[in-house]
């Protein structure tokens, strides 16, 4: 059972970065930590989506966030989990014959 348990934890990590704007955020926090006011710029949606989208990857471990003045910075809490970017360009190369994202 514990070991049934250890999966759904896995699974909760990767369903928090089974979405497009999220691996955008993720992608941009690798550069360094950025406040909700400029993510929400670069998304070009409005703060509380963008706010319900950083909440879901700091709920799963992979962002920290820290609150300064007016506004909230996050950053990636655990940086290692870009090795899983590196690792989903591998198979979607194998996948396409190095196409990126071209129909199969």
């Amino acid at each position: 059972m514990q070991d049934l348990r250890h999966f759904e934890r896995r699974a909760r990590i990767l369903k928090a970065l089974a979405h497009p704007t999220r691996l955008f955020l993720v992608d941009e926090l690798s550069r360094g930590e950025r406040c909700v006011a400029e993510l929400t710029e670069m998304v070009a949606a409005d703060m509380s989506t963008v706010s319900r989208h950083l909440a879901r990857l700091r709920d799963a471990g992979i962002l920290a966030d820290e609150r300064r003045g007016a506004c909230v910075y996050y950053r990636l809490r655990v940086p290692c989990v870009l090795n899983f970017f590196g690792c989903v360009e591998a198979v979607l190369a194998a996948r396409d014959g190095g196409e990126g994202d071209a129909a199969p």
